[in-house]
């Protein structure tokens, strides 16, 4: 029998959603960026997700923003910039492009991301020159990417449909319509913006990240113990007053925000120098348009050595090359397989999302937050104190089914934190 949606069914749909779609503009504004009042608000949105921004603009002013700055982004426009522009115009941001994010940060500015991608957009571009831009922008904008690093501003990152991306996570749907209206229901859903009061659920959501947290900050481990039947065997060493974090983050002004919608991880940032042994990836990783499946990552000394990739390897070359520290990480992640984006089967293609169904690890810079005074410490001491710095910070999926992790205490003491993908008590 055909189970798909008419044309009529698919704008029935999405009138049916409309008010569950304005809860979720509201959601990241008032406790996403959490905008406060005179405060000057960036959204930076896909050309594609204009009404949707039209909201989100509409829900700034009447949360008591100042002025709301839009970023555009347009896949096609990127792309034929990648494929015609010369490598070397990428490997420094134009000066007004400079000027923008810094001004906009230093003045206390709130930036919302609306990312909405197609992961297929950069498919057959030299993986160097998005590695260039990416790296220009967080190496030369110091004010803006300190201000997130440092937690001067709130930020914030949620999903957007485009037809594009709900193509690739539904390709079965026979229309654009059909899988922009799946890919709604899904985003609302894993979100948990699909109830009444989405800002009471996140408030509850939070809650009970803490009880994951006292368990780890109180037990203060020297390693945590990574195996799995993929071929994952993998110690981790963290760093002497690390912190772990999760949920809401705030600002050095007290604002509370939550940097990702949805998240589900309890992460903090492990000693740069001290990683060994082999990771395999769980999930593809999708950066910039391109996806990687199916590679591994072999670490001695808290760098990597050797690496591997079915498809995509050259993007990891890249990625390995962004600087000295880009083969150290910055951070590990933790993520019971018990969640709403695991639970939904999809594979989103985002990693938004993607990292929130695994436990993950990421290349690149850590976090000043996860180390107890590391939010007063400049760069050369953080990594004097292991905290890693780089111009990149790359997520990949290592949350097989099958995980185990087991803390390591500095006297030797172990004790189980994740039994087959979950937490030990659950």
């Amino acid at each position: 029998m055909n189970t798909h949606l008419s044309a009529e069914e698919c704008r029935a749909g999405m009138r049916h959603l409309a008010p569950q779609i304005a809860r979720y503009a509201d959601l990241l504004v008032r406790s996403g960026i959490n905008v406060q009042k005179g405060q000057e608000v960036v959204v930076d949105a896909p050309v594609e997700a204009y009404e949707f921004t039209r909201t989100v603009v509409e829900s700034a002013y009447a949360a008591g923003a100042r002025h709301v700055t839009v970023i555009w982004s347009d896949d096609q426009v990127s792309r034929t910039q990648f494929m015609n522009s010369p490598l070397e115009f990428f490997e420094h941001t134009p000066a007004w492009r400079r000027a923008q994010l810094d001004d906009l940060a230093g003045e206390g500015a709130a930036f919302l991301l609306l990312m909405g991608d197609d992961p297929s957009a950069l498919t057959g571009v030299d993986p160097a020159k998005p590695a260039a831009a990416a790296r220009a922008r967080n190496a030369e904008c110091r004010v803006y990417r300190d201000g997130l690093d440092f937690g001067r501003n709130a930020w914030c990152i949620g999903g957007v449909p485009v037809p594009a991306w709900a193509r690739t996570v539904f390709p079965d749907a026979v229309s654009d319509d059909e899988a922009m209206l799946q890919l709604w229901n899904a985003i609302l859903s894993v979100a948990r913006a699909d109830g009444d009061d989405p800002e009471a659920a996140w408030q509850t959501h939070n809650a009970a990240f803490q009880k994951n947290k006292r368990f780890l900050n109180s037990h203060a481990f020297d390693a945590l113990h990574y195996t799995s039947s993929n071929g994952t065997d993998f110690v981790i060493g963290m760093n002497p007053g690390h912190v772990w974090n999760g949920g809401a983050g705030s600002t050095t002004g007290g604002v509370t925000f939550f940097p990702n919608m949805p998240t589900e991880e309890v992460f903090t940032t492990p000693d740069r120098m001290r990683m060994d042994g082999r990771v395999v990836s769980a999930l593809p990783l999708v950066r910039q348009g391109q996806v990687v499946r199916d590679f591994w990552f072999e670490f001695k000394d808290g760098a990597v050595v050797d690496y591997g990739a079915a498809e995509g390897a050259d993007v990891l070359k890249h990625i390995l090359a962004t600087d000295e520290n880009a083969r150290r990480l910055g951070e590990c992640a933790l993520i019971s397989k018990n969640t709403p984006i695991r639970q939904s089967g999809l594979l989103f293609y985002n990693t938004l999302y993607d990292e929130n169904a695994s436990c993950h690890l990421a290349l690149g810079t850590g976090f000043p937050d996860c180390l107890e005074g590391g939010v007063d410490m400049d760069e050369l001491q953080l990594l004097e104190h292991g905290v890693n710095h780089s111009a990149t910070h790359v997520d990949f999926m290592i949350g097989a089914d099958d995980l185990c992790i087991t803390g390591i205490a500095a006297d030797g003491t172990r004790t189980e934190v994740f039994v087959n993908g979950q937490w030990a008590w659950e």
